[in-house]
């Protein structure tokens, strides 16, 4: 069975699906992906699907295992790269992904996370 590599960039995950999930891949990424963010203390989790082409309803709801397995752990999960065939077969499914945050590309979602980290902060007049 091949795995999923979990790549850290800072306290971010960035997991880039290339191959195609079978029902035992997605479990081992589940499992990989929890240890990482609870060894790591990621902050933030990036699915980048842009290699899938055909996406089914086993896939929209390992996505949004994934990010709530994430959020439970305080980290939070975007889903990058999504292609518009995808979004529209995710749609006619009626797979909400609830929880998951979705960005054009891996650019816009290391800022989206960055936006949300420094929401939380206040400028401190000199």
């Amino acid at each position: 069975m091949e795995r999923v590599p979990v790549l850290k960039l800072g306290d971010i995950l960035i997991v880039s699906i290339q191959i195609d999930l079978q029902d035992q891949g997605v479990l081992a990424l589940q499992e990989d992906l929890a240890d990482a963010v609870v060894e790591s203390g990621a902050r933030g989790v990036i699915i980048d699907i842009t290699a899938v082409e055909i996406v089914d309803s086993f896939i929209g709801r390992m996505l949004a295992t994934i990010a709530s397995i994430s959020r439970v752990l305080d980290a939070e999960t975007i889903v990058v790269g999504m292609r518009p065939a995808v979004a529209i077969t995710l749609v006619e499914l009626g797979l909400s992904l609830g929880g998951v945050r979705t960005a054009l590309n891996l650019e816009k979602g290391v800022a989206l996370l960055e936006d949300r980290d420094n929401a939380g902060t206040v400028a401190v007049p000199k």
